[in-house]
């Protein structure tokens, strides 16, 4: 076997050999892996599929907006088109309003369907998921906090965006204890985002990656029958995980882009 991952081949071979340990190899599927350097700059394998989540947006949203205006185009282009119309109507709009919505959509829309090709990446052959990094995670929560800080400012002032934090007809005496857990609320929820979404990719593939090796494991510790025996549970095992971890990709998706919609829409209008 060749090894995609050669900072864990030396990890196996040390504690074994590689038949004895095919946990340790396939978990590698959610690990950071430098794949080289670019102008004296570190290249990891998530960040390959990062670049390549945006090349696939463009590609495959290029026809949409022709497709849109002259009301026709192919299938999957009219699927996309609905993807895009559903998010402006369902999510966009109900949250922030027609008006300020409007500005906001193509945002949102590049945070929905960038996550959702990284996701999708991830159920490919020698795919990675990028989101299953944390530090992708929480790059993406730190744009959203920004939005919320520097959009909240910029929409109500500065003075107002932080007195806004304190609901209306709180006692004096109690503005000490409320505002600093305020303040420390609006921090949270870009670390709430962060841990929902690369928990949530990276033990949805653990556990896809565990009744994978669970054939490999056997066959390699009690022999090739019982191996043999075991793969079709595995195996069994490992496509249903795999069609709820196409769903998955999609709902977390769909979850990170509405919080972040209510996010910056109350950062915007805390009255609402």
């Amino acid at each position: 076997m060749s090894f995609t991952y050669p900072l864990l081949a030396s990890t196996i071979s040390a504690s074994g050999g590689e038949g004895q340990n095919p946990f340790e190899y396939l978990f590698a599927h959610v690990v950071a892996h430098k794949v080289g350097s670019f102008m004296g700059f570190t290249v990891w394998n998530f960040q390959l599929f990062q670049v390549a989540a945006i090349v696939a947006i463009f590609l495959a949203f290029a026809p949409v907006r022709r497709a849109i205006q002259a009301s026709g185009g192919g299938y999957a282009t009219r699927v996309l088109a609905g993807w895009v119309s559903w998010i402006r109507d369902e999510m966009v709009y109900p949250n922030m309003g027609e008006a300020m919505g409007k500005k906001f959509l193509p945002f949102f829309l590049s945070i929905f369907f960038f996550i959702t090709f990284q996701n999708v990446f991830g159920l490919v052959p020698g795919g990675a998921t990028a989101t299953a990094s944390v530090y992708v995670a929480a790059a993406l929560a730190v744009i959203i906090m920004l939005m919320m800080i520097v959009g909240g400012m910029l929409v109500q002032g500065p003075v107002k965006f932080w007195t806004s934090l304190v609901p209306h007809g709180v006692p004096l005496w109690l503005l000490p204890l409320i505002f600093p857990l305020e303040v420390i609320g609006l921090f949270i929820k870009p670390i709430a985002l962060t841990v929902r979404l690369a928990a949530n990719m990276t033990g949805g593939h653990l556990v896809l990656l565990s009744f994978m090796g669970l054939a490999f494991y056997f066959g390699a510790n009690y022999g090739t029958g019982l191996g043999l025996v075991v793969t079709p549970v595995s195996v069994g095992l490992s496509v249903f995980i795999m069609i709820i971890e196409g769903f998955v990709s999609l709902l977390q998706a769909y979850i990170f882009t509405l919080l972040s919609i209510i996010f910056v829409s109350q950062a915007l209008h805390p009255d609402h």
